[in-house]
């Protein structure tokens, strides 16, 4: 069963911003790992 919540607008586009950031965030960690597992990536010294 599902719940309806209500909260403020201002509320709503923040947390719709965050996680949208989160993905991208999410999106180029795995495209970074992707490179080392490939052998893409120097090591820095």
């Amino acid at each position: 069963m599902e719940e309806t919540v209500t909260i403020p607008k201002e509320e709503y586009w923040r947390l719709k911003h965050q996680a949208e950031i989160d993905s991208e965030f999410l999106k180029e960690l795995i495209s970074s790992l992707l490179d080392i597992k490939t052998g893409k990536v120097k090591r820095a010294r």
